[in-house]
């Protein structure tokens, strides 16, 4: 039965054993959002990987294409899960220019108070490495 067991593994726990999400659940989400494709079509989080699919994820702002090599189940440490795929996915050869819609938004929470002198230095310092400015 465990033989059986291992030819046939769910899209979300692949990757999830393969570490391209850090949890089962963000594997299943993405599925579920669509981020998750086989042959241009959105596949569910219950589908069977087969050994030479090729599978393209929507990850954040990054597109990876993963050929399956073989099927694992459990996950392992990153160099082992790297015999288990094949990265398919074309180097991006113009460098990434920064954004004003990339601009992290400085954020505190709410009655924590006036920010202290630590705290100024440190927002002025992250505004002033995306401004290109030091």
């Amino acid at each position: 039965m465990a033989d059986e067991n291992k030819d046939k593994t769910r899209i979300d726990k692949y990757l999830w054993a393969i570490r391209i999400f850090k949890t089962r659940s963000l594997a299943s989400d993405a599925c579920k959002a669509g981020r998750v494709k086989l042959e241009s079509q959105s596949i569910k989080a219950s589908y069977v990987v087969k050994q030479g699919d090729i599978i393209h994820i929507q990850k954040d702002q990054q597109k990876k294409i993963v050929k399956v090599i073989e099927i694992l189940d459990k996950r392992v440490d990153a160099p082992s899960a790297q015999k288990y795929y094949e990265d398919l996915s074309p180097v991006n050869d113009t460098p990434r220019l920064f954004s004003v819609f990339t601009v992290p938004v400085l954020k505190r929470d709410r009655g924590s108070g006036r920010p202290t002198k630590k705290d100024r230095r440190e927002i002025d310092d992250i505004q002033s490495s995306w401004e290109g400015t030091e």
